[in-house]
Formats: structure tokens, C-alpha cells, sequence
């Protein structure tokens, strides 16, 4: 109940439905009360009306009008309704003379027999009086039938004006909800301004201070990158300088013992200048694009970063095959595709045992064209796979060396060419990693 009072409490949309409903309930209450009361009044004055109308009948027509209780003209086929014709005593000895004698012309209630008529009292142009009489407890009866009859459009549009409501508010607020449904899908990256166009009046001020919120976090963001752009752009001067000193250094005589603590030195630099360029990587992969991209042939891609990377392969005795159509093109920019494909290959390379295999492949998707690199290295534990791709994580027990930014930056360049990566167990081989992206597919004639 809690949850439901709550969920009632924040939805603006189900306490305007619930409230229009309401409205729109007492509405139909008051106005079908109104119709009742109506339309029971009114068909009291009908029935007043017939009463008249058969007296002016008799007068009109001179129809015979037997002594006493002569004849019944029915309204309606029910005997229930029957009107009762009677012409009223004149003469002493009639018992009823003093009761007849009493009625004065017009419309009135009297008791009879203890029950309650409806009497109309006319005189005729022959002088004799007639009295034309219907039960009341018939009367209230028609009354009472005529005026539910006129409850039932009522009651029956109740529940088509709340169904109404309800699809008006929801078609109201579905801007909103587009708006909700487009920025949750936004990546973090996605930082551009919301449109106001389709949003009411109302929610327009609270969509451009989101706007404003937006531009001051891509403003943090860009000064972040900058900020780690330049500090690798500076460290790399000195480092450079730190490389040159030491290859001097090297070829100056030495003890075997400074020798060996130079060779861990410049392994140190090497690694340091490496994890300088996967830094500034990063931020260009972090940078927002700057337009769009020609078509960029996928194998030409992986024939580029195999050109570069197949001395680490061989060294380990790797087996790396490619397989995929030559025809196979995604609108990326040249430079980030080549990041991307060589910081995933570099990967696969570093934690494959050595005589492995490494299969690349591209293939067509509904839509989109899917890149896979899959090993038969020691794989990712799943419950890791989604931190990996945070910057500088490594997986725990890892004896290979490196940055932990090379999934971050494949991350990055995916999520900014408006793709996905995706990390599963690899198909080919009992164990390893297989690492799928899937990209926008150029569009190309067929």
C-alpha cells in the first residue's frame, strides 16, 4: 500500500487522471441526479397531460359513459397502466354523492378504497362530470422507469470519458516520456543540448536547465581530457630526453651489474612512454567527433594493424587468421578504427600462450557490421568482464605487463563511432576471450 501511495505521490500523470476521473464521476452523479429528478417530474406532467387528454375525449366525441366504473382506456398494453373512467354521481340516492360531490374540477390526490389515485374532475358541455384516474403507485412506477432510462447515457459515458481522459493525459505526457526514453539511451559522451521544440511550455524551462547542466559537464569534461592530453604531451619531452640519456649511457663502459640496472631503467621509460600513448589515446578517443566519417574498409583495417603487430605473433609462434568480406565497410574515422583494431589484436597477442591462435573476423549484422578477435588465452572471469573496460583495471593475477587502458580506449573510440563491445567466452577453442563490436554499417549500393 505504501509503494502504491508513494508511486500516486510522484506520478503527475496518474494524479491527473485520477483526479479528472473524479471530476469527471461527480459530474456524471450531479448530472444524473439532475436527469432523474428531471425526467421523474416531467413524467409526472405527462401522465397530468394523458388524464386531460381522455377527458377532452369523452367531451369531444360525446362518447356514452355508462353509471359507475364503466370502462378502462389502457395507455399501454400493461392492465397495470390502465386509466379507470368513471362518471361522477349527481343524484342523493348514490352512496358515493357525498364523495363525488366533493371533487372539484381540476387534477388531485384523493384516497379511495385505500389507495391513492390521481384524479382529473372535468365537467362535460352536457353538464354531467367525469373523472379520469390512475393509481399513483402506477404513475411513480412509469415515473420511476422513465427517469433510470434517462440515467443510462449517463452511466454509459462515466467509463468512455475516463478511458478518453486517460489516453489525452498519456498523449500529453508522452513527450516527456520520449525525452526520458532519448537521454537515458544517450551514452556518456552524448552530452548535446536537449530539443524544446516538443515539449509543452510547462517543462521547457526544465529542459534548458538540464541543457545548461549538460554544457557545464561537457565543459568539466573537455577541461578533464585536456588536462590529461597535456600532462602526457609534457611528460613525454622528458621521458624522450631520459631514453636518449640512457642509450648513451649504455655504450659507456659499465659493471655487468649497472649494465643489468640499466637495461630495468630503459624498460621502465619504454613502459612509461607506452602508457603516455595510450593516455593521449584515451583522450582522443574520449574527444567528441568532429563530423562524419567516409567508409573505412574493415579488412584493410585489419591487413594495416597485422603489418604492424605480426613481429610480437611470430615471436610467440601465434596463428592469427582473418576471415570476412573485402566489401565490408562502418563510417569511422581511418585513425580511430586502426586504435581501436590494434589495442584489442595487441591484447589478444600479450595473454595468448605462446603456438595460439588469434582469429579476427567481420561479418554483416541487420544494420550493422560485427568485429570479433577471439583467443585461446586464459579468457576474462565474467564477473571482471564489466570492469575491464574501466580505465587502468586490471584482472587480478595477470603476470603480463601493461596499462590497463587498452579495453578503456577500444570502449571509448566503440562508444563514440555509436557502436557496442561486448565480451563473451570464445567459440573456437575450449577457453580465451572472444571480444565483439558492433558498428553502424556504411551505406553502400548494392
Amino acid at each position: 500500500m505504501d509503494g502504491l501511495n508513494g508511486g500516486m505521490k510522484d506520478s503527475v500523470q496518474l494524479r491527473l487522471s485520477i483526479w479528472l476521473s473524479l471530476v469527471i464521476l461527480g459530474a456524471a452523479l450531479i448530472a444524473g441526479a439532475v436527469a432523474y429528478l428531471t425526467t421523474f417530474h416531467e413524467s409526472h406532467e405527462l401522465q397530468d397531460s394523458i388524464l386531460d387528454q381522455v377527458a377532452a375525449l369523452f367531451d369531444g366525441t360525446h362518447l356514452p359513459i355508462p353509471q359507475g366504473t364503466v370502462g378502462d382506456l389502457p395507455s399501454e398494453p400493461d392492465e397495470d397502466t390502465r386509466l379507470h373512467v368513471r362518471l361522477l354521481s349527481a343524484a342523493a340516492d348514490n352512496p358515493d354523492v357525498d364523495r363525488d360531490l366533493a371533487l372539484t374540477d381540476g387534477i388531485q390526490t384523493v384516497r379511495i378504497g385505500g389507495k391513492v389515485y390521481r384524479v382529473l374532475v372535468k365537467t362535460l358541455a352536457s353538464g354531467k362530470r367525469i373523472a379520469v384516474s390512475q393509481e399513483t403507485a402506477v404513475r411513480d412506477e412509469i415515473a420511476q422507469d422513465s427517469a433510470l432510462s434517462s440515467l443510462i447515457p449517463v452511466l454509459a459515458l462515466v467509463p468512455v470519458l475516463v478511458a478518453i481522459v486517460a489516453a489525452l493525459v498519456r498523449k500529453l505526457f508522452r513527450p516527456i516520456a520520449l525525452l526520458s526514453a532519448e537521454v537515458d539511451r544517450r551514452r556518456e559522451q552524448e552530452l548535446h543540448p536537449i530539443g524544446p521544440d516538443p515539449l509543452p511550455a510547462e517543462v521547457r524551462p526544465f529542459a534548458l536547465a538540464i541543457n545548461r547542466l549538460l554544457q557545464r559537464a561537457a565543459q568539466s569534461m573537455q577541461a578533464q581530457q585536456r588536462f590529461v592530453a597535456d600532462a602526457a604531451h609534457e611528460l613525454r619531452s622528458p621521458l624522450t630526453a631520459l631514453s636518449l640519456q640512457a642509450e648513451r649511457l649504455a655504450d659507456a663502459p659499465m659493471s655487468d651489474t649497472a649494465r643489468e640496472r640499466l637495461a630495468r631503467l630503459r624498460g621502465g621509460i619504454e613502459r612509461s612512454r607506452g602508457l603516455l600513448d595510450q593516455l593521449l589515446a584515451l583522450a582522443r578517443a574520449q574527444a567528441a567527433s568532429t563530423g562524419p566519417a567516409a567508409p573505412v574498409e574493415v579488412l584493410q583495417i585489419y591487413r594495416r594493424v597485422l603489418e604492424d603487430l605480426m613481429p610480437l605473433a611470430q615471436a610467440k609462434s601465434i596463428d592469427i587468421g582473418v576471415l570476412g568480406d573485402a566489401r565490408l565497410q562502418v563510417p569511422a574515422d581511418e585513425v580511430d578504427l586502426v586504435t581501436l583494431v590494434r589495442n584489442l589484436v595487441d591484447n589478444a597477442i600479450r595473454y595468448t600462450p605462446a603456438g595460439g591462435r588469434i582469429d579476427l573476423s567481420a561479418t554483416r549484422a541487420p544494420g550493422a557490421i560485427l568485429l570479433e578477435i577471439e583467443d585461446n588465452g586464459p579468457g576474462i572471469p565474467q564477473a571482471e568482464r564489466g570492469r575491464v573496460l574501466d580505465p587502468f583495471y586490471r584482472v587480478l593475477g595477470s603476470t603480463q605487463l601493461g596499462s590497463g587502458l587498452g579495453l578503456s580506449i577500444a570502449k571509448a573510440i566503440t562508444d563514440r563511432l555509436g557502436g557496442d563491445i561486448r565480451l563473451a567466452d570464445a567459440v573456437r577453442s575450449p577457453q580465451g576471450l572472444r571480444i565483439s563490436i558492433s558498428l553502424p554499417a556504411a551505406s553502400t549500393p548494392p
